[in-house]
Protein backbone atom coordinates (compact mmCIF):
# COMPACT_ATOMS: atom_id res chain seq x y z
CA UNK A 1 0.00 0.00 0.00
CA UNK A 2 1.43 3.35 -1.05
CA UNK A 3 1.96 6.23 1.33
CA UNK A 4 -1.00 8.33 0.02
CA UNK A 5 -3.33 5.31 0.29
CA UNK A 6 -2.14 4.62 3.82
CA UNK A 7 -2.79 8.26 4.78
CA UNK A 8 -6.29 8.03 3.30
CA UNK A 9 -7.07 4.85 5.25
CA UNK A 10 -5.84 6.45 8.48
CA UNK A 11 -7.99 9.49 7.82
CA UNK A 12 -11.08 7.35 7.21
CA UNK A 13 -10.46 5.31 10.36
CA UNK A 14 -10.02 8.52 12.35
CA UNK A 15 -13.28 9.95 11.03
CA UNK A 16 -15.17 6.73 11.79
CA UNK A 17 -13.78 6.74 15.31
CA UNK A 18 -14.97 10.32 15.82
CA UNK A 19 -18.44 9.38 14.55
CA UNK A 20 -18.66 6.46 16.99
CA UNK A 21 -17.55 8.67 19.90
CA UNK A 22 -20.06 11.38 18.90
CA UNK A 23 -23.08 9.05 18.85
CA UNK A 24 -23.67 9.07 22.67
CA UNK A 25 -23.59 12.87 22.61
CA UNK A 26 -25.76 13.32 19.52
CA UNK A 27 -28.43 10.72 20.28
CA UNK A 28 -30.16 12.63 23.15
CA UNK A 29 -30.24 15.77 21.01
CA UNK A 30 -31.68 13.94 17.99
CA UNK A 31 -34.16 12.10 20.23
CA UNK A 32 -35.34 15.42 21.68
CA UNK A 33 -36.00 16.85 18.23
CA UNK A 34 -37.77 13.75 16.94
CA UNK A 35 -39.85 13.48 20.14
CA UNK A 36 -41.08 17.00 19.53
CA UNK A 37 -43.01 15.55 16.59
CA UNK A 38 -44.45 12.60 18.54
CA UNK A 39 -47.65 12.20 20.50
CA UNK A 40 -47.60 11.99 24.31
CA UNK A 41 -48.02 8.19 24.34
CA UNK A 42 -45.38 7.50 21.68
CA UNK A 43 -42.54 9.35 23.40
CA UNK A 44 -41.99 6.70 26.10
CA UNK A 45 -42.72 3.76 23.86
CA UNK A 46 -40.11 1.86 21.88
CA UNK A 47 -37.07 4.16 21.36
CA UNK A 48 -37.03 5.46 17.81
CA UNK A 49 -35.69 8.55 16.08
CA UNK A 50 -38.43 8.45 13.46
CA UNK A 51 -41.98 9.18 14.71
CA UNK A 52 -44.72 6.82 13.55
CA UNK A 53 -47.01 9.83 13.18
CA UNK A 54 -45.61 13.29 12.62
CA UNK A 55 -47.47 15.72 14.88
CA UNK A 56 -46.61 19.13 13.43
CA UNK A 57 -49.37 20.64 15.56
CA UNK A 58 -47.14 20.26 18.62
CA UNK A 59 -45.19 23.32 17.50
CA UNK A 60 -48.44 25.24 17.06
CA UNK A 61 -49.81 24.23 20.46
CA UNK A 62 -46.59 25.46 22.09
CA UNK A 63 -47.55 29.03 21.20
CA UNK A 64 -51.22 28.50 22.11
CA UNK A 65 -50.62 26.99 25.55
CA UNK A 66 -48.84 30.10 26.91
CA UNK A 67 -47.37 33.34 25.46
CA UNK A 68 -44.33 31.45 24.18
CA UNK A 69 -43.48 34.02 21.50
CA UNK A 70 -43.30 36.77 24.14
CA UNK A 71 -41.21 34.55 26.40
CA UNK A 72 -38.90 33.72 23.50
CA UNK A 73 -38.43 37.42 22.84
CA UNK A 74 -37.76 38.04 26.53
CA UNK A 75 -34.88 35.56 26.52
CA UNK A 76 -33.41 36.97 23.32
CA UNK A 77 -33.39 40.61 24.33
CA UNK A 78 -32.21 39.87 27.90
CA UNK A 79 -29.36 37.71 26.62
CA UNK A 80 -28.37 40.38 24.09
CA UNK A 81 -28.49 43.15 26.71
CA UNK A 82 -26.43 41.14 29.18
CA UNK A 83 -23.91 40.28 26.46
CA UNK A 84 -23.46 43.88 25.31
CA UNK A 85 -23.09 45.25 28.84
CA UNK A 86 -20.71 42.47 29.86
CA UNK A 87 -18.53 43.07 26.80
CA UNK A 88 -18.39 46.78 27.53
CA UNK A 89 -17.67 46.59 31.26
CA UNK A 90 -15.37 43.54 31.18
CA UNK A 91 -13.25 45.03 28.39
CA UNK A 92 -12.92 48.31 30.29
CA UNK A 93 -12.12 46.64 33.60
CA UNK A 94 -9.87 44.04 32.00
CA UNK A 95 -7.88 46.71 30.17
CA UNK A 96 -7.49 48.76 33.34
CA UNK A 97 -6.26 45.76 35.34
CA UNK A 98 -3.88 44.69 32.58
CA UNK A 99 -2.38 48.03 31.50
CA UNK A 100 -2.91 50.64 34.18
CA UNK A 101 -0.75 50.73 37.30
CA UNK A 102 -2.48 52.01 40.43
CA UNK A 103 -2.33 51.36 44.15
CA UNK A 104 -4.24 48.27 45.23
CA UNK A 105 -4.51 46.73 41.77
CA UNK A 106 -3.32 43.31 42.95
CA UNK A 107 -5.64 43.41 45.97
CA UNK A 108 -8.56 44.39 43.76
CA UNK A 109 -7.82 41.49 41.45
CA UNK A 110 -7.73 39.16 44.45
CA UNK A 111 -11.14 40.38 45.62
CA UNK A 112 -12.57 39.93 42.13
CA UNK A 113 -11.26 36.39 41.83
CA UNK A 114 -12.59 35.51 45.28
CA UNK A 115 -16.07 36.37 43.99
CA UNK A 116 -15.84 33.33 41.71
CA UNK A 117 -15.66 31.09 44.78
CA UNK A 118 -19.01 32.25 46.19
CA UNK A 119 -21.88 29.95 45.13
CA UNK A 120 -24.78 31.61 43.40
CA UNK A 121 -27.21 30.22 45.96
CA UNK A 122 -25.41 32.11 48.74
CA UNK A 123 -25.98 35.53 47.18
CA UNK A 124 -29.52 35.00 45.93
CA UNK A 125 -31.15 35.99 49.25
CA UNK A 126 -29.34 39.35 49.70
CA UNK A 127 -29.87 40.03 45.99
CA UNK A 128 -33.58 39.36 46.48
CA UNK A 129 -33.85 41.97 49.24
CA UNK A 130 -31.73 44.40 47.22
CA UNK A 131 -33.96 44.12 44.16
CA UNK A 132 -37.07 44.37 46.34
CA UNK A 133 -35.69 47.55 47.90
CA UNK A 134 -35.02 48.95 44.41
CA UNK A 135 -38.59 48.15 43.41
CA UNK A 136 -37.69 46.05 40.36
CA UNK A 137 -39.29 42.74 41.35
CA UNK A 138 -41.18 40.99 38.53
CA UNK A 139 -39.18 42.94 35.95
CA UNK A 140 -36.21 41.97 33.80
CA UNK A 141 -33.85 44.40 35.54
CA UNK A 142 -32.46 41.76 37.98
CA UNK A 143 -31.91 39.33 35.10
CA UNK A 144 -29.73 41.93 33.37
CA UNK A 145 -27.88 43.49 36.30
CA UNK A 146 -26.98 40.38 38.31
CA UNK A 147 -25.16 38.49 35.52
CA UNK A 148 -23.27 41.65 34.50
CA UNK A 149 -22.08 42.56 38.01
CA UNK A 150 -21.98 39.04 39.45
CA UNK A 151 -19.43 36.22 39.29
CA UNK A 152 -19.97 35.78 35.57
CA UNK A 153 -18.97 39.39 34.96
CA UNK A 154 -15.84 38.77 37.03
CA UNK A 155 -14.96 35.76 34.90
CA UNK A 156 -15.41 37.82 31.74
CA UNK A 157 -13.18 40.54 33.20
CA UNK A 158 -10.48 37.99 34.02
CA UNK A 159 -10.62 36.56 30.50
CA UNK A 160 -10.28 40.00 28.95
CA UNK A 161 -7.44 40.91 31.29
CA UNK A 162 -5.51 37.81 30.30
CA UNK A 163 -5.86 38.74 26.65
CA UNK A 164 -4.87 42.37 27.13
CA UNK A 165 -1.78 41.35 29.09
CA UNK A 166 -0.57 39.42 26.04
CA UNK A 167 -0.86 42.39 23.67
CA UNK A 168 2.46 44.04 22.69
CA UNK A 169 3.08 47.17 24.72
CA UNK A 170 4.73 48.82 21.71
CA UNK A 171 1.30 49.27 20.14
CA UNK A 172 0.21 51.43 23.07
CA UNK A 173 3.41 53.45 22.85
CA UNK A 174 2.71 54.07 19.18
CA UNK A 175 -0.82 55.17 20.03
CA UNK A 176 0.47 57.61 22.64
CA UNK A 177 2.90 59.07 20.10
CA UNK A 178 -0.07 59.62 17.78
CA UNK A 179 -1.83 61.61 20.51
CA UNK A 180 -4.36 58.99 21.60
CA UNK A 181 -5.68 59.14 25.14
CA UNK A 182 -6.00 56.05 27.33
CA UNK A 183 -9.63 55.67 26.22
CA UNK A 184 -8.60 56.13 22.59
CA UNK A 185 -5.99 53.39 22.89
CA UNK A 186 -8.60 51.07 24.41
CA UNK A 187 -11.12 51.83 21.67
CA UNK A 188 -8.90 52.00 18.59
CA UNK A 189 -6.09 49.57 19.42
CA UNK A 190 -6.91 47.17 22.26
CA UNK A 191 -10.49 46.30 21.31
CA UNK A 192 -9.89 45.62 17.59
CA UNK A 193 -7.01 43.30 18.47
CA UNK A 194 -9.01 41.41 21.10
CA UNK A 195 -11.75 40.11 18.82
CA UNK A 196 -11.15 36.42 19.70
CA UNK A 197 -11.50 37.19 23.41
CA UNK A 198 -14.55 39.36 22.79
CA UNK A 199 -16.15 36.57 20.76
CA UNK A 200 -15.47 34.07 23.55
CA UNK A 201 -16.92 36.36 26.21
CA UNK A 202 -19.92 37.08 24.01
CA UNK A 203 -20.91 33.48 23.41
CA UNK A 204 -20.24 32.36 27.00
CA UNK A 205 -22.28 35.29 28.32
CA UNK A 206 -25.09 34.67 25.85
CA UNK A 207 -25.25 31.00 26.86
CA UNK A 208 -25.12 31.87 30.56
CA UNK A 209 -27.96 34.37 30.30
CA UNK A 210 -30.00 32.15 27.96
CA UNK A 211 -29.89 29.19 30.37
CA UNK A 212 -30.41 31.21 33.56
CA UNK A 213 -33.09 29.58 35.71
CA UNK A 214 -32.64 30.40 39.41
CA UNK A 215 -32.81 34.19 39.06
CA UNK A 216 -35.96 34.18 36.87
CA UNK A 217 -37.55 31.71 39.25
CA UNK A 218 -36.90 34.04 42.20
CA UNK A 219 -37.52 37.46 40.62
CA UNK A 220 -40.23 36.79 37.99
CA UNK A 221 -43.85 35.94 38.75
CA UNK A 222 -45.84 37.10 35.70
CA UNK A 223 -46.30 34.63 32.85
CA UNK A 224 -45.64 37.36 30.27
CA UNK A 225 -42.25 38.11 31.86
CA UNK A 226 -41.08 34.50 31.88
CA UNK A 227 -37.88 33.57 30.10
CA UNK A 228 -37.51 30.31 28.21
CA UNK A 229 -36.14 28.16 31.09
CA UNK A 230 -39.20 29.05 33.16
CA UNK A 231 -41.52 28.68 30.19
CA UNK A 232 -40.24 25.17 29.45
CA UNK A 233 -40.98 24.06 33.00
CA UNK A 234 -44.50 25.48 32.72
CA UNK A 235 -45.77 23.01 30.10
CA UNK A 236 -47.79 20.94 32.57
CA UNK A 237 -51.32 19.65 32.81
CA UNK A 238 -53.77 20.79 35.54
CA UNK A 239 -52.35 18.15 37.88
CA UNK A 240 -48.75 19.30 37.44
CA UNK A 241 -47.62 16.44 35.21
CA UNK A 242 -45.31 17.51 32.36
CA UNK A 243 -46.73 17.67 28.85
CA UNK A 244 -43.68 16.06 27.33
CA UNK A 245 -44.67 16.41 23.67
CA UNK A 246 -45.08 20.19 24.08
CA UNK A 247 -42.04 20.55 26.34
CA UNK A 248 -39.76 18.76 23.88
CA UNK A 249 -41.13 20.72 20.94
CA UNK A 250 -40.54 23.98 22.80
CA UNK A 251 -37.05 22.86 23.81
CA UNK A 252 -36.22 22.11 20.18
CA UNK A 253 -37.17 25.69 19.30
CA UNK A 254 -35.21 27.06 22.26
CA UNK A 255 -31.87 25.60 21.13
CA UNK A 256 -31.92 27.28 17.70
CA UNK A 257 -30.29 30.59 18.77
CA UNK A 258 -27.67 28.72 20.80
CA UNK A 259 -26.65 26.63 17.80
CA UNK A 260 -26.43 29.71 15.61
CA UNK A 261 -24.29 31.64 18.08
CA UNK A 262 -21.97 28.72 18.67
CA UNK A 263 -21.47 27.89 15.00
CA UNK A 264 -20.56 31.51 14.30
CA UNK A 265 -18.01 31.94 17.09
CA UNK A 266 -16.65 28.48 17.95
CA UNK A 267 -13.20 29.11 16.43
CA UNK A 268 -12.74 32.37 18.34
CA UNK A 269 -13.66 30.62 21.59
CA UNK A 270 -11.00 27.94 21.17
CA UNK A 271 -8.36 30.51 20.24
CA UNK A 272 -9.18 32.77 23.17
CA UNK A 273 -9.12 30.01 25.80
CA UNK A 274 -5.86 28.66 24.40
CA UNK A 275 -4.23 32.09 24.60
CA UNK A 276 -5.59 32.96 28.05
CA UNK A 277 -4.25 29.68 29.39
CA UNK A 278 -0.65 30.10 28.27
CA UNK A 279 -0.04 33.84 28.47
CA UNK A 280 -0.28 36.54 31.16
Amino acid sequence: MSQPQLATVKRICWMLSLVVVAIPFLFPFLWMISSGFKGPTEIFGEPSLIPRTWRWQNFVEVFEYQPFARQYFNSIYIACAVTVLTLLLSSLAGYALARMRFAGAALLMLFLMSALMVPEEVTIVPNFFLMKWLGVMDTHVPLILLPVFGPHGVMATFLMRQYFVALPKELEDAGKMDGLSRAGIWWKIALPMSRPALAAVAIITFLFSWNLFLEPLVFISSLENFTLPLALSNFTDPYGAPLWHLQLAATSLAVVPILIVYLIAQRQIIESFAMSGVKG
